[in-house]
């Protein structure tokens, strides 16, 4: 869980080009303010398995899957970096991952993945929730 009284930064990594680009961002603006980074990433088993009683392949594992991906965003993006990073894996929707862990934050950075001509496609449903609820500022990278 976040700890409040550390200043920090607070950036969503999934994977995807959005997000890595999400955290060079957050990581340059850590090293300017000099605060820590948060690269949070959240998993969750996928809500079919449990209405159709699905069984699921022996060795899936949701949370190493998400381990591993983080792990090799933030070896690629932050190998150059003088910022603290403190990689997070939380159980959970990535929006409400997001928002709990944003609390007491400097600030919260996610990539924009929609693409589209309204807001909420411009900016993806995940983005979209943070940017309207969040409990700190948010910046939104986009490509």
């Amino acid at each position: 869980m976040a700890e409040e009284s550390v200043p920090r930064i607070v950036v969503g990594v999934d994977g995807s080009d959005q997000s890595r680009e999400a955290l060079a961002w957050a990581l340059g603006q850590a090293a300017i303010a000099g605060v820590a980074v948060d690269a949070v990433i959240a998993w969750h088993v996928p809500s079919f398995v449990y209405a159709a009683s699905i069984s699921l392949p022996s060795g899936l594992d949701f949370e190493e899957d998400a381990r591993r991906v983080l792990d090799e965003v933030v070896a690629d993006v932050a190998a150059n970096s003088p910022a603290t990073i403190n990689k997070v894996v939380l159980e959970g929707s990535p929006a409400q991952v997001l928002m709990a862990e944003a609390k007491g934050a400097q600030l919260l950075v996610v990539g924009a993945s929609g693409h589209g001509a309204f807001a909420g496609i411009l900016l993806g449903s995940v983005s979209e929730h943070l940017v309207t609820h969040a409990p700190c500022p948010v910046v939104v990278v986009r490509h």
